[in-house]
């Protein structure tokens, strides 16, 4: 899966929360000052031969839509950058994570329940 540009992923956010979006309801999720619309197209038409989007034709409208959830795409973003930054290894992202001081007691406290509940599951498929 081809990595997408900030302007390809953001335009992907608006249109993962519309599910379903014409040009100008995409346009209009930006903040202002909005880009022009002919600045967003580029960038469907863009998204459209990466196949991440496609579209359905009314007339000389199109709706478009994403052809790639949310979770794939993050998924598969995420081990590209536990490939490239922490050699593949996804505990040497944990140890950088949890280095970091802006975690808090709680967050870590959540991390280790959701570890937890993680191992049992995986030890009751072993089963």
């Amino acid at each position: 899966m081809k990595d997408l540009t900030k302007a390809e992923e953001q335009v992907m956010k608006y249109l993962w929360k519309l599910e379903k979006a014409f040009l100008k309801d995409i346009v209009e999720q930006f903040p202002e000052p909005r880009p022009a619309y002919t600045t967003i197209s580029t960038v469907i038409r863009t998204l459209v031969t990466k196949n991440f989007i496609s579209f359905t034709t009314y007339g000389r409208i199109k709706e478009y839509y994403p052809l790639i959830s949310k979770e794939v795409y993050f998924k598969n973003h995420f081990k590209g950058v536990v490939k490239n930054f922490f050699s593949g290894s996804i505990s040497k992202f944990a140890m950088f994570f949890t280095n970091d001081e802006d975690l808090n007691v709680n967050e870590l406290e959540k991390m280790k329940e959701l570890i937890e509940e993680k191992i049992d599951k995986l030890k009751k498929e072993d089963e």
